[in-house]
């Protein structure tokens, strides 16, 4: 019986990629995402390339009715879920604590933690009753570092790393696993979005070295949802070799 992989946010960047690679590998997909075209373009390309069905689903994670909506009323052939990638996330803004746009905060608070939160609890409880499945956060460097500017989306990143730990133990029971990936730089719509689509801005992150690519990163998640059973990869940090850290890197300018 094939397996079925829950991806959020799968758009655009890693959430897309991993798509690819799980569609490969004769995964089953559940797709959700907040543009609807571009679900429904991945959907498409994934059906024609690769013998497995495709689910997608158009919500904002951040919109607990709109979770609840769709998640807690899948069709039965789709409650199986073997593989969660809380993928959704963003950040928005560089700035001072002091210079901080409210809304800002708010939009990466419930995306990137209440969102994750309120997919999880749905998609757990249908683990728990299958009595099987795992569950991969992205997290970040910034959950692991906190750097100028940064703040709230450090703090979010901190709190998926934080969310990630317990959900392990509550869950040890269910013999779910929990893995949590933080990457580095990787090279997506990630600046572009921080910086309110001034691509000039967003292109500058990523000069002068190799970035890492929405497929190392899917890659990576692949490897540590193929571990034997007896086995599980909690924590996972995957740089760039031209980044030691959030904040340390040789860049060829």
């Amino acid at each position: 019986m094939p397996k079925t992989v829950l991806i959020t946010g799968a758009t655009a960047g890693i959430g897309k990629a991993c798509a690819h690679i799980f569609a490969e590998n004769k995964y089953n997909l559940i797709i959700t995402g907040r543009r609807n075209h571009l679900l429904e373009v991945l959907k498409s390309e994934i059906e024609q390339k690769y013998p497995i069905s495709v689910l997608a689903l158009n919500f904002d994670v951040q919109n607990k009715k709109e979770v609840s909506q769709h998640l807690d009323n899948l069709p039965q052939t789709h409650k199986n879920i073997d593989v969660l990638i809380n993928n959704a996330g963003l950040s928005l803004g560089l700035t001072p604590i002091q210079n901080g746009q409210t809304s800002d905060w708010d939009t990466m608070i419930d995306t990137n933690i209440k969102g994750l939160l309120y997919v999880t609890k749905i998609v757990a409880n249908l683990m728990i009753a299958n009595k099987k499945g795992h569950i991969v956060n992205l997290g970040s460097i910034a959950g692991k570092e906190v750097y100028a500017s940064g703040n709230v989306y450090c703090a979010t990143k901190h709190a998926v790393n934080a969310l990630s730990q317990a959900m392990r133990i509550d869950l040890l029971p269910h013999q779910i696993k929990v893995t949590a990936i933080h990457p580095g730089a990787v090279e997506t719509e990630f600046s572009l979005v921080r910086f309110g689509g001034d691509s000039q801005k967003a292109n500058k992150v990523y000069q002068g070295y190799d970035a890492l690519t929405p497929t190392d990163i899917a890659q990576t998640i692949w490897f540590t949802v193929n571990t034997p059973a007896h086995v599980n990869i909690n924590d996972l940090v995957i740089m760039p070799t031209a980044q030691a850290s959030a904040t340390y890197w040789h860049k060829n300018l």
